[in-house]
């Protein structure tokens, strides 16, 4: 078993075993238990652990600082709305991929609609789009498509 999953399994026990579906840690504290860097466990929060998987996480800097980590039940709409604001006005081609996997992975789109995403995406879809305008015409054609998934 990868470290990323170990990490992503002890949060996820936590989690189901709490009255309120929330684990709080401290990093530090949880990595060496574990056994991992610190950073390890921030790169697991952002990326398995994200609105679009249906968490929040929540935390407090300094000497008695932890991490909250919360399972949010959303509607498929009111997920999707969180996706889009989340975006920004721009985006880049690797983030929009990861971005619409995550959005696969948490059913919020289908298989197809995650391929025709990708590919419309694409640096090579966008060949004769200025480099300089790439990101954004990319992060706009995402929310649309987004949109027109509620």
């Amino acid at each position: 078993m990868k470290i990323s999953d170990l990490i992503a399994a002890e949060i996820l026990k936590m989690i189901n075993e709490s009255e309120g579906h929330i684990a709080e840690i401290q990093r530090n504290e949880f990595a060496n238990g574990i056994g991992c860097a610190p950073s390890q466990i921030n790169y697991v929060l952002s990326s398995r652990f994200t609105p679009e998987h249906g968490y929040i996480i929540e935390s407090r800097r300094g000497g008695g600082g932890y991490i909250k980590i919360k399972r949010i039940k959303m509607s498929h709409s009111s997920a999707i709305m969180h996706i889009i604001n989340s975006i920004g006005d721009t985006i880049d081609s690797l983030s929009a991929q990861v971005l619409i996997d995550n959005c696969y992975q948490s059913a919020i789109i289908d298989k197809i609609a995650a391929k025709i995403m990708c590919a419309a995406l694409s640096n090579n879809a966008m060949q004769r789009v200025p480099i300089s305008e790439r990101a954004y015409l990319r992060a706009a054609l995402l929310k649309e498509m987004l949109l027109v998934q509620i």
